[in-house]
Protein backbone atom coordinates (compact mmCIF):
# COMPACT_ATOMS: atom_id res chain seq x y z
CA UNK A 1 0.00 0.00 0.00
CA UNK A 2 2.81 2.34 0.94
CA UNK A 3 4.32 1.12 -2.81
CA UNK A 4 1.47 2.27 -4.15
CA UNK A 5 1.05 5.62 -2.42
CA UNK A 6 4.37 6.90 -3.60
CA UNK A 7 3.20 5.43 -6.87
CA UNK A 8 -0.11 7.91 -6.83
CA UNK A 9 2.55 11.18 -5.71
CA UNK A 10 4.82 10.38 -8.26
CA UNK A 11 8.07 10.09 -5.77
CA UNK A 12 9.59 7.44 -8.00
CA UNK A 13 9.37 8.46 -12.06
CA UNK A 14 10.19 12.09 -10.00
CA UNK A 15 12.11 12.40 -7.38
CA UNK A 16 12.15 15.97 -7.29
CA UNK A 17 8.76 16.34 -6.40
CA UNK A 18 8.82 14.99 -2.67
CA UNK A 19 10.81 17.98 -2.30
CA UNK A 20 7.66 20.44 -3.80
CA UNK A 21 6.07 18.50 -1.57
CA UNK A 22 8.62 19.33 1.09
CA UNK A 23 9.35 22.96 0.44
CA UNK A 24 5.15 23.87 0.15
CA UNK A 25 4.70 22.65 3.46
CA UNK A 26 7.63 24.60 4.99
CA UNK A 27 6.29 27.87 3.15
CA UNK A 28 3.05 27.27 4.41
CA UNK A 29 4.30 26.95 7.97
CA UNK A 30 6.61 29.61 7.79
CA UNK A 31 3.37 31.34 6.64
CA UNK A 32 1.08 30.26 9.25
CA UNK A 33 3.56 30.91 11.77
CA UNK A 34 4.01 34.52 11.04
CA UNK A 35 -0.11 34.87 10.63
CA UNK A 36 -0.76 33.76 14.12
CA UNK A 37 2.80 34.94 16.08
CA UNK A 38 3.14 38.16 14.74
CA UNK A 39 0.08 39.76 13.52
CA UNK A 40 -2.44 38.16 15.25
CA UNK A 41 -0.58 37.39 18.23
CA UNK A 42 -3.52 39.33 20.34
CA UNK A 43 -7.11 38.44 19.92
CA UNK A 44 -8.78 40.90 17.81
CA UNK A 45 -11.55 40.79 14.94
CA UNK A 46 -9.31 41.92 11.71
CA UNK A 47 -10.67 45.43 10.20
CA UNK A 48 -11.91 45.10 6.66
CA UNK A 49 -9.05 47.03 5.45
CA UNK A 50 -6.51 44.17 7.21
CA UNK A 51 -8.62 41.63 5.98
CA UNK A 52 -8.47 43.10 1.99
CA UNK A 53 -4.79 42.98 2.53
CA UNK A 54 -4.46 39.39 3.36
CA UNK A 55 -6.29 38.64 0.99
CA UNK A 56 -4.68 40.32 -1.57
CA UNK A 57 -1.61 38.69 0.07
CA UNK A 58 -3.22 35.29 -0.39
CA UNK A 59 -4.27 35.80 -3.97
CA UNK A 60 -0.78 36.78 -5.07
CA UNK A 61 0.82 33.76 -3.77
CA UNK A 62 -1.46 32.02 -5.53
CA UNK A 63 -0.82 33.78 -8.62
CA UNK A 64 3.13 33.19 -8.27
CA UNK A 65 2.92 30.15 -7.45
CA UNK A 66 0.68 29.72 -10.54
CA UNK A 67 3.75 31.20 -12.30
CA UNK A 68 6.55 28.89 -10.78
CA UNK A 69 4.34 25.96 -11.94
CA UNK A 70 4.32 27.37 -15.78
CA UNK A 71 8.26 28.20 -15.67
CA UNK A 72 9.02 25.05 -14.11
CA UNK A 73 6.24 21.76 -14.86
CA UNK A 74 4.87 23.56 -17.87
CA UNK A 75 1.47 25.62 -19.02
CA UNK A 76 -0.65 22.21 -19.17
CA UNK A 77 -0.19 22.02 -15.34
CA UNK A 78 -0.22 25.43 -14.51
CA UNK A 79 -3.90 25.77 -16.26
CA UNK A 80 -5.31 23.21 -14.37
CA UNK A 81 -3.51 24.69 -11.14
CA UNK A 82 -5.21 28.02 -11.77
CA UNK A 83 -8.30 26.48 -12.63
CA UNK A 84 -8.96 24.15 -10.02
CA UNK A 85 -7.59 27.31 -7.50
CA UNK A 86 -10.87 28.86 -9.03
CA UNK A 87 -12.66 26.23 -8.13
CA UNK A 88 -11.96 25.99 -4.71
CA UNK A 89 -11.87 29.92 -4.04
CA UNK A 90 -15.23 30.47 -5.57
CA UNK A 91 -17.27 27.33 -3.60
CA UNK A 92 -15.11 28.27 -0.76
CA UNK A 93 -17.13 31.20 -0.93
CA UNK A 94 -20.12 29.26 0.39
CA UNK A 95 -18.32 28.35 3.18
CA UNK A 96 -18.58 31.53 4.68
CA UNK A 97 -22.07 31.73 4.66
CA UNK A 98 -22.00 29.02 7.00
CA UNK A 99 -19.28 30.48 9.25
CA UNK A 100 -21.40 33.25 9.62
CA UNK A 101 -24.35 31.22 10.91
CA UNK A 102 -21.80 29.06 13.27
CA UNK A 103 -20.29 32.30 14.67
CA UNK A 104 -23.83 34.35 14.94
CA UNK A 105 -25.54 30.92 16.67
CA UNK A 106 -22.68 30.15 19.18
CA UNK A 107 -21.94 33.87 19.88
CA UNK A 108 -18.78 33.62 19.36
CA UNK A 109 -17.03 37.24 19.96
CA UNK A 110 -15.61 38.54 16.65
CA UNK A 111 -11.94 38.83 18.70
CA UNK A 112 -11.94 34.90 18.72
CA UNK A 113 -13.11 34.03 15.56
CA UNK A 114 -9.71 34.48 13.61
CA UNK A 115 -8.06 31.90 15.97
CA UNK A 116 -11.32 29.19 15.38
CA UNK A 117 -10.79 30.02 11.40
CA UNK A 118 -6.99 29.38 11.44
CA UNK A 119 -7.17 26.15 13.49
CA UNK A 120 -10.28 25.39 11.87
CA UNK A 121 -8.92 26.00 8.02
CA UNK A 122 -5.41 23.97 9.27
CA UNK A 123 -7.48 20.88 10.05
CA UNK A 124 -9.27 21.44 6.62
CA UNK A 125 -6.00 21.53 4.77
CA UNK A 126 -5.41 17.43 6.28
CA UNK A 127 -8.73 16.75 5.20
CA UNK A 128 -8.03 18.22 2.15
CA UNK A 129 -5.19 16.33 1.49
CA UNK A 130 -6.49 13.03 2.33
CA UNK A 131 -9.46 13.40 0.50
CA UNK A 132 -7.51 13.97 -2.21
CA UNK A 133 -5.19 11.21 -2.61
CA UNK A 134 -7.71 8.91 -1.33
CA UNK A 135 -9.86 9.98 -4.71
CA UNK A 136 -6.65 9.84 -7.19
CA UNK A 137 -5.82 6.46 -5.67
CA UNK A 138 -10.00 5.45 -6.32
CA UNK A 139 -9.80 6.87 -9.78
CA UNK A 140 -6.59 5.42 -11.09
CA UNK A 141 -7.31 1.81 -9.83
CA UNK A 142 -11.24 2.04 -10.38
CA UNK A 143 -11.90 4.65 -13.59
CA UNK A 144 -15.02 3.90 -13.62
CA UNK A 145 -15.60 5.56 -10.12
CA UNK A 146 -15.09 9.06 -12.36
CA UNK A 147 -18.31 8.79 -13.65
CA UNK A 148 -20.15 8.55 -9.82
CA UNK A 149 -18.38 11.77 -9.05
CA UNK A 150 -19.40 13.47 -12.11
CA UNK A 151 -22.88 12.48 -11.19
CA UNK A 152 -22.56 13.30 -7.97
CA UNK A 153 -21.21 16.50 -8.94
CA UNK A 154 -24.34 17.18 -11.10
CA UNK A 155 -26.75 16.46 -8.51
CA UNK A 156 -25.12 18.51 -6.14
CA UNK A 157 -25.17 21.49 -8.82
CA UNK A 158 -28.62 21.24 -9.38
CA UNK A 159 -29.81 20.63 -5.24
CA UNK A 160 -27.97 23.95 -5.17
CA UNK A 161 -29.80 25.68 -7.29
CA UNK A 162 -33.10 25.00 -5.91
CA UNK A 163 -32.31 25.65 -2.53
CA UNK A 164 -33.57 29.12 -1.30
CA UNK A 165 -32.18 29.10 1.55
CA UNK A 166 -29.08 27.19 3.43
CA UNK A 167 -30.39 26.23 6.82
CA UNK A 168 -27.84 24.89 9.09
CA UNK A 169 -28.48 23.66 13.07
CA UNK A 170 -25.36 23.77 14.99
CA UNK A 171 -26.80 23.04 18.22
CA UNK A 172 -28.19 19.44 16.02
CA UNK A 173 -24.40 18.85 14.94
CA UNK A 174 -23.75 15.38 16.15
CA UNK A 175 -20.15 16.53 17.71
CA UNK A 176 -21.58 19.33 19.94
CA UNK A 177 -24.12 16.74 21.24
CA UNK A 178 -20.44 14.57 21.84
CA UNK A 179 -19.07 17.43 23.17
CA UNK A 180 -21.65 19.66 24.95
CA UNK A 181 -21.39 17.16 28.13
CA UNK A 182 -17.67 18.88 28.77
CA UNK A 183 -17.95 22.03 28.15
CA UNK A 184 -16.60 23.89 30.64
CA UNK A 185 -19.49 26.77 30.63
CA UNK A 186 -20.70 28.57 28.24
CA UNK A 187 -19.24 31.78 28.75
CA UNK A 188 -16.66 32.95 26.14
CA UNK A 189 -13.96 34.33 29.21
CA UNK A 190 -10.95 34.15 26.94
CA UNK A 191 -9.50 32.62 24.02
CA UNK A 192 -8.50 29.05 25.50
CA UNK A 193 -9.33 25.82 24.14
CA UNK A 194 -9.03 23.75 27.09
CA UNK A 195 -9.50 24.91 30.78
CA UNK A 196 -8.59 22.83 34.01
CA UNK A 197 -11.15 22.72 37.17
CA UNK A 198 -11.29 20.67 39.75
CA UNK A 199 -8.64 18.33 38.61
CA UNK A 200 -10.78 18.04 35.12
CA UNK A 201 -9.72 18.94 31.74
CA UNK A 202 -12.70 20.55 29.99
CA UNK A 203 -13.76 21.78 26.67
CA UNK A 204 -14.59 25.62 26.49
CA UNK A 205 -17.49 26.63 23.89
CA UNK A 206 -14.45 28.21 21.70
CA UNK A 207 -13.52 24.44 21.11
CA UNK A 208 -17.21 23.49 20.55
CA UNK A 209 -17.19 25.51 17.38
CA UNK A 210 -13.89 24.74 16.41
CA UNK A 211 -15.33 21.55 16.33
CA UNK A 212 -18.29 21.77 14.49
CA UNK A 213 -16.53 24.29 11.55
CA UNK A 214 -14.25 21.28 10.88
CA UNK A 215 -17.03 18.88 10.94
CA UNK A 216 -18.94 21.45 8.70
CA UNK A 217 -16.20 21.14 6.07
CA UNK A 218 -15.19 17.53 5.92
CA UNK A 219 -19.28 18.06 4.16
CA UNK A 220 -18.04 20.62 1.62
CA UNK A 221 -14.96 18.61 1.00
CA UNK A 222 -17.55 16.06 -0.39
CA UNK A 223 -18.17 18.42 -3.09
CA UNK A 224 -14.94 20.58 -3.61
CA UNK A 225 -13.01 17.64 -3.84
CA UNK A 226 -14.43 15.76 -6.53
CA UNK A 227 -14.40 19.18 -8.65
CA UNK A 228 -10.95 19.74 -8.62
CA UNK A 229 -10.19 15.85 -9.54
CA UNK A 230 -12.21 16.79 -12.76
CA UNK A 231 -9.63 19.06 -13.46
CA UNK A 232 -6.42 17.33 -12.64
CA UNK A 233 -5.24 13.91 -11.43
CA UNK A 234 -1.98 15.40 -10.19
CA UNK A 235 -2.16 15.41 -6.26
CA UNK A 236 0.66 18.14 -5.93
CA UNK A 237 -1.48 20.21 -8.49
CA UNK A 238 -5.11 19.26 -7.05
CA UNK A 239 -3.68 19.58 -3.41
CA UNK A 240 -1.66 23.12 -3.74
CA UNK A 241 -4.51 24.82 -5.30
CA UNK A 242 -7.48 23.34 -2.58
CA UNK A 243 -4.72 24.50 0.22
CA UNK A 244 -3.84 28.00 -1.28
CA UNK A 245 -7.87 28.70 -2.05
CA UNK A 246 -8.81 27.45 1.71
CA UNK A 247 -5.92 29.80 3.59
CA UNK A 248 -6.87 32.54 2.06
CA UNK A 249 -10.35 31.78 3.11
CA UNK A 250 -10.05 33.46 6.73
CA UNK A 251 -8.65 36.99 5.68
CA UNK A 252 -11.86 36.60 2.67
CA UNK A 253 -14.67 36.09 5.54
CA UNK A 254 -13.53 39.61 7.52
CA UNK A 255 -13.61 40.88 4.54
CA UNK A 256 -16.93 39.98 2.80
CA UNK A 257 -18.91 38.55 6.19
CA UNK A 258 -21.05 42.51 5.97
CA UNK A 259 -21.48 42.13 1.94
CA UNK A 260 -22.86 38.49 1.67
CA UNK A 261 -26.06 40.00 1.81
CA UNK A 262 -24.97 41.36 -2.14
CA UNK A 263 -24.23 38.07 -3.69
CA UNK A 264 -27.92 37.13 -4.59
CA UNK A 265 -27.28 34.86 -7.85
CA UNK A 266 -24.06 33.89 -6.32
CA UNK A 267 -24.98 30.32 -5.79
CA UNK A 268 -27.00 29.91 -8.57
CA UNK A 269 -23.18 30.51 -10.19
CA UNK A 270 -21.52 28.10 -7.77
CA UNK A 271 -24.32 25.13 -8.72
CA UNK A 272 -23.76 25.88 -12.64
CA UNK A 273 -20.07 25.38 -11.77
CA UNK A 274 -20.60 22.03 -10.49
CA UNK A 275 -22.60 20.83 -13.13
CA UNK A 276 -20.17 21.82 -15.58
CA UNK A 277 -17.83 20.01 -14.18
CA UNK A 278 -19.75 17.43 -13.00
CA UNK A 279 -20.78 16.91 -17.03
CA UNK A 280 -17.15 17.23 -17.54
CA UNK A 281 -16.06 14.50 -15.92
CA UNK A 282 -18.88 12.28 -17.36
CA UNK A 283 -17.13 13.57 -20.91
CA UNK A 284 -13.86 12.65 -20.52
CA UNK A 285 -13.40 9.23 -22.16
CA UNK A 286 -15.41 10.62 -24.73
CA UNK A 287 -14.69 14.64 -25.16
CA UNK A 288 -11.44 16.30 -24.16
CA UNK A 289 -12.35 19.44 -22.72
CA UNK A 290 -8.85 21.50 -23.05
CA UNK A 291 -7.96 23.13 -19.15
CA UNK A 292 -7.66 26.35 -20.89
CA UNK A 293 -11.47 26.32 -22.41
CA UNK A 294 -12.39 25.05 -18.98
CA UNK A 295 -10.94 27.95 -16.71
CA UNK A 296 -12.71 30.00 -19.23
CA UNK A 297 -16.06 28.60 -18.82
CA UNK A 298 -15.91 28.72 -15.13
CA UNK A 299 -14.20 32.27 -15.00
CA UNK A 300 -17.26 33.80 -17.19
CA UNK A 301 -20.13 31.82 -14.86
CA UNK A 302 -18.32 33.66 -12.42
CA UNK A 303 -18.30 36.93 -13.60
CA UNK A 304 -21.84 36.66 -15.16
CA UNK A 305 -23.41 35.49 -11.49
CA UNK A 306 -21.35 38.36 -9.20
CA UNK A 307 -22.27 41.06 -11.82
CA UNK A 308 -26.09 39.64 -11.79
CA UNK A 309 -25.99 40.30 -8.18
CA UNK A 310 -24.59 43.70 -8.09
CA UNK A 311 -27.26 44.66 -10.08
CA UNK A 312 -30.15 42.76 -8.44
CA UNK A 313 -28.45 44.62 -5.27
CA UNK A 314 -28.04 47.97 -7.04
CA UNK A 315 -32.30 47.95 -7.96
CA UNK A 316 -33.14 46.72 -5.02
CA UNK A 317 -31.58 49.56 -3.32
CA UNK A 318 -33.06 51.82 -5.19
CA UNK A 319 -36.46 50.41 -4.92
CA UNK A 320 -36.01 50.03 -1.23
CA UNK A 321 -33.57 52.48 0.18
CA UNK A 322 -34.49 52.49 3.74
CA UNK A 323 -34.48 49.15 4.21
CA UNK A 324 -31.13 48.56 2.42
CA UNK A 325 -29.23 50.75 4.42
CA UNK A 326 -29.28 49.23 7.84
CA UNK A 327 -28.80 46.19 6.27
CA UNK A 328 -25.81 46.83 4.02
CA UNK A 329 -24.07 48.62 7.10
CA UNK A 330 -24.45 45.65 9.36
Amino acid sequence: MFNYYKTVLYFPAMPHQLYLWIGFHFFLGTMLAIDLGIFQRKAHAPTVREALAWTAVWVGIALLFGIGIYVFQGAKLAVQFYTAYLIEESLSVDNIFVFLMIFSHFRVPPAFQHKVLFWGILGAIVFRLTFILAGVALIKEFHWIIYLFGAFLIFAGIQMAFQKTKEIHPDRNPVFRMLRPFMASRNYDDARFFIRRNGRLLVTPLFVVLMVIESSDIVFAIDSVPAVLSITLNPFIAYTSNALAILGLRSLYFALRGLMSMFHYLHYGLAAILVFVGVKMLASDFVKIPPPAALLVIAVILIVAILASLIHQSRSAQSNPEEQAPRNGS
